[in-house]
């Protein structure tokens, strides 16, 4: 009997702002994968790049501002890097966890692509804040060159930052390969950060200025390898839904008539908690026999014998 595939999301909680933090924090990510491991499950992961993407995107734009004989980095180009980076951190953090518990087990990342869709509604509507604050001179700059920028004041500081679409995944063009590790029993991590979007043109893939939401990739990729779980690892225990009064309920269980119901009485919040609840419905609809769970990072285990998180199925 084969064991069972499992897609495993990793929220920003698994991972920190510096090179120190990031390194100390994957390892708690890493105990939860071998435990999934342990388990005799397939796993493939992908994770969060934020804040990585943007710290990236910064470093290379001040990089180019300084030294005008460099360019400015396509985002396609900061989302491959951090697909890199994060990667390297995590399967070192994996094969060295595994091999403590006597398991040699090949991990693997895998830089990848995931196509959009160029009339997609979000390039028009853009939602992903990303970036350094800037000032109004170097706003209007941005918006010359055909950027969306957008004003806020945050407990980090205030000014403009730059704002970018959110497509929806389409195909994701390493699936083959992913697929092919799988069968070779390594464990892949693969479409971090909701993969690299790009767009299919005559001549090859172009990369989109865009960030894909990583839930929506996962579900997406759970799909195409035709996993039994979707696993959400966050920094909480459930999902919470808000009523009309503003007040919350933690959700336990739920069906996709229910899960669906919830979306339409606008009881999550649109930047957090809805993208992980819309890509577990996803899921869950587009195969049989299929369960999603969304918890705590700490509590992979427990959540995936549906005895914590939100479990929607």
């Amino acid at each position: 009997m084969e064991n069972k595939k499992i897609v495993v999301a990793l929220g920003r909680n698994a991972f920190g702002n510096t090179f120190p933090k990031q390194q100390e924090r994957v390892k708690k990510a890493a105990k939860a994968i071998a435990d999934l491991v342990e388990e005799k499950y397939e796993v493939v992961i992908t994770h969060s790049n934020g804040p990585q993407v943007g710290m990236i995107q910064t470093a290379m734009t001040e990089f180019a501002r300084l030294d005008s004989k460099y360019t400015v980095a396509p985002m396609s180009v900061c989302n491959a890097m951090s697909q890199g980076y994060i990667g390297f951190d995590l399967q070192n953090a994996i094969r060295t966890e595994l091999l403590n518990r006597g398991i040699y087990k090949p991990v693997s990342t895998i830089i990848t692509q995931v196509r959009v869709d160029p009339f997609d509604k979000a390039f028009h509507n853009p939602s992903k804040v990303i970036g350094r604050y800037m000032t109004k001179e170097e706003a209007d700059i941005e918006e010359h060159k055909g950027n969306y920028v957008t004003y806020e004041e945050t407990e980090n500081g205030k000014g403009y930052r730059r704002i970018i679409a959110s497509p929806q995944p389409i195909d994701i063009y390493e699936i083959d390969a992913i697929k092919a590790l799988i069968a070779a029993n390594q464990l892949v991590i693969a479409a971090g950060g909701g993969g690299i979007p790009v767009l299919d043109q005559t001549q090859g893939l172009k990369g989109a200025s865009a960030i894909i939401e990583k839930d929506f990739t996962a579900a997406k990729l759970a799909d195409m390898i035709n996993a039994d779980e979707l696993l959400i690892l966050t920094s909480s225990d459930y999902v919470t839904s808000k009523d009309a009064d503003g007040n919350e309920t933690e959700l336990k269980e739920l069906s996709v008539d229910e899960a669906n119901k919830l979306i339409e009485n606008d009881s999550f919040d649109p930047l957090t908690t809805l993208p992980k609840v819309a890509a577990c419905v996803n899921f869950v609809e587009a195969g049989k026999d299929r369960v999603a769970v969304i918890t705590n990072l700490e509590k992979a285990k427990s959540g995936v014998r549906q005895k914590v998180g939100t479990i929607i199925k």
